[in-house]
């Protein structure tokens, strides 16, 4: 058993990397069409009811992905610019 244990490293000191390029160009994700919203209010936020009624007050074209991060914060993903725009303004 002895001589099997011999080759045995504990620590490999190779460094493996991932490559996440293809053809050297850097990954870009655009975050233009988000915003983190935050509702300034006492009670407890229903996030289904909000969630609708944002949808149904801002009449969207690309439509509307609302992530609710925790503790009244919530992240608003677009998918057109006009809509983002609609929102801001």
């Amino acid at each position: 058993m002895e001589k099997g244990m011999e080759d045995l490293e504990i620590e490999d000191n190779k460094e493996e990397a991932w490559s996440i390029h293809e053809d050297g160009d850097p990954v870009s994700y655009k975050y233009e069409f988000y915003l983190v919203g935050y509702f300034l209010t006492a009670s407890v936020i229903n996030f289904q009811a909000m969630r609708n009624t944002m949808a149904n007050i801002w009449h969207l074209l690309g439509g509307v992905m609302i992530s609710n991060l925790g503790e009244k914060w919530f992240l608003f993903k677009f998918y057109h610019e006009l809509d983002i725009g609609r929102v801001e303004n």
